[in-house]
């Protein structure tokens, strides 16, 4: 394996780039050296055709049930499924748009790469772009210019509109034909419920999905002392409480909220990732191909 140094770019490295393809390349490179079969590869093998058995071939493939049907020897041919399609899925309602850098600046960095990656090893890749429904919907297909569509249609978009993230997956699940990957990336403030639901219905149709739970670090802990004032980016609802008196409660109550959704997720034998806006793109994506390679992970 490659002993490059991985470019632990930070999100804030990247605030005013508006070339995702610039950033792609940056986030991805030393991230996947080393890795000699693709990281986001199955490994199934799907019939191709008969034919007549030869001397010498290899009778793990000889088809006994056809000799026994009529006393000739047939061999199965096969060949490897080598491309993967993928959908990635950023959330883009109006709770992404929070944060310095925002989380949906994140998202759609973190997207472009996995595009990058995924096209780099000439897999289709689609992207959906979700708020309380569809926005947009690219199909998986294989090449460059896809790779641009989807720079394009992540720069344009901009956070917006409420979240109905688990209705958009479920619509998502019963549009995609062939099994393959679905990669999610999002701030998962939906229902809870609904959103193992929609897992679990994407892991029923066949597809290995991977979550990206993308955070900042102002969600996750409270750092003052004096009164703060929390507002609902999707509805305007404002409360105002003092973080002192609060913090532990509030904490506990992300800590519940975190432990129950990775642990539906998991539950329904997808992956789970908790990332916050701080961590470098880089590491983050680099920890999960290695640790997916590990495991020998494919759809």
């Amino acid at each position: 394996m490659s002993t490059q140094r991985i470019p632990l770019l930070r999100p804030e490295d990247l605030r005013e780039v508006a070339d995702l393809g610039l950033v792609a390349r940056s986030i991805v490179e030393g991230t996947i050296l080393g890795l000699h079969r693709s990281p986001f590869h199955g490994s199934s093998m799907e019939f191709a055709e008969y034919r007549e058995y030869s001397p010498g071939d290899d009778l793990r493939s000889f088809d006994w049930k056809a000799y026994g049907r009529s006393d000739r020897a047939y061999i199965k041919k096969f060949h490897s499924e080598t491309n993967l399609h993928a959908q990635i899925v950023v959330d883009s309602s109006a709770s992404m748009g929070y944060g310095d850098p925002t989380k949906f600046h994140y998202a759609r960095c973190l997207a472009a790469a996995i595009a990058y990656v995924l096209e780099g090893q000439k897999d289709g890749v689609g992207l959906t772009l979700v708020d309380d429904g569809v926005r947009l919907r690219l199909p998986p297909a294989v090449g460059p210019t896809q790779l641009r569509r989807i720079f394009g249609a992540l720069e344009e978009a901009a956070p917006a509109s409420k979240t109905s993230l688990a209705a958009a997956l479920d619509d998502i699940a019963g549009a995609l034909g062939r099994r393959g990957l679905v990669a999610i990336i999002s701030d998962l403030h939906d229902d809870e419920e609904a959103l193992r639901g929609a897992v679990r219905h994407l892991r029923f149709a066949g597809h290995e999905v991977i979550v990206f739970h993308v955070l900042d670090p102002s969600e996750l802990r409270i750092d003052v002392d004096r009164p703060v004032e929390f507002e609902d980016l999707e509805t305007g609802e404002r409360l105002q409480v003092h973080g002192a008196t609060i913090r532990d409660a509030y904490e506990r109550r992300v800590r519940d909220w975190i432990d129950g959704l990775r642990a539906g997720i998991e539950g329904s034998r997808a992956d789970y990732r908790l990332v916050e806006t701080t961590e470098p793109f880089a590491a983050v994506l680099s920890d999960y191909l290695h640790g997916r390679r590990a495991r020998g992970a494919g759809p």
